[in-house]
């Protein structure tokens, strides 16, 4: 379960992130985070992979009160929380497995793992027969799969996706959302944060809408509105 109690994230007194933000996400949910421009979302995402902190207020997620993060500690979080981002963040000169295979290594996994574990994740995305290629030789869609097989190499809890499609098409777009909610229904609890009208909509899942850093609107089978 992710919960936040009260979060606010001041940066300074006239750029607010969050403003008095309280919600629950039970575990194994697919929640859609949405809102226009600077309503709050990416300032969400930072807190709950731990890369801010909030100014007021208390996170938990897993029952790991993160709201004070130590430094050490983070790394722990993050095998917890996979995350992927609209830009992809692969490494050029390592082959797909190499790419997926890395997120392992600097965690200290042995090669019998690594070995193990990469080729099952590769399977569930549909790249087991793109392993030995480079980020160059693949599809936006396909480099964007790589991506989400590398989030899932430390079987977490909640993955975090923040606007995965924001850099593909129709089709493809279509392609990682279908991906996303075949993972959600293995257990993985789902925060999709975009602004993609026709994802949200199609998805009919919870959705969460920001406006100023407020939550304005929290439906259980929601459509992405543009104003509440």
């Amino acid at each position: 379960m992710i919960v936040l109690e009260r979060v606010s994230k001041t940066y300074h007194p006239h750029s607010v992130g969050l403003d008095d933000v309280s919600l629950r996400i039970k575990a194994g949910e697919f929640v859609s985070i949405v809102g226009q421009s600077g309503a709050g979302k990416t300032t969400l995402a930072k807190l709950l992979m731990a890369e801010e902190q909030p100014s007021t207020g208390r996170i938990e997620i897993g029952g790991w009160d993160i709201t004070r993060i130590r430094a050490r500690e983070i790394p722990e979080l993050r095998r917890q929380i996979g995350v992927i981002f609209q830009d992809y963040k692969l490494l050029p000169k390592k082959t797909v497995f190499e790419n997926v295979s890395f997120a392992l290594e600097v965690a200290g996994a042995n090669t019998r793992h690594v070995r193990e574990v990469v080729p099952q994740v590769l399977k569930i995305v549909g790249l087991e027969d793109r392993a030995h290629r480079f980020p160059m030789q693949l599809s936006g869609g396909e480099q964007q799969r790589v991506v989400i097989a590398r989030s899932l190499v430390h079987r977490p809890k909640v993955l975090l996706a923040d606007e995965p499609t924001g850099n593909l098409d129709t089709m493809n777009t279509q392609d990682i959302m279908d991906l996303l909610v075949k993972i959600n229904a293995f257990g993985t609890t789902v925060v999709l944060v975009t602004h993609n009208r026709e994802v949200v909509n199609a998805l009919k899942r919870r959705v969460i809408t920001l406006r100023d850093g407020k939550v304005v609107s929290d439906v259980a089978h929601g459509k992405y509105m543009l104003t509440v």
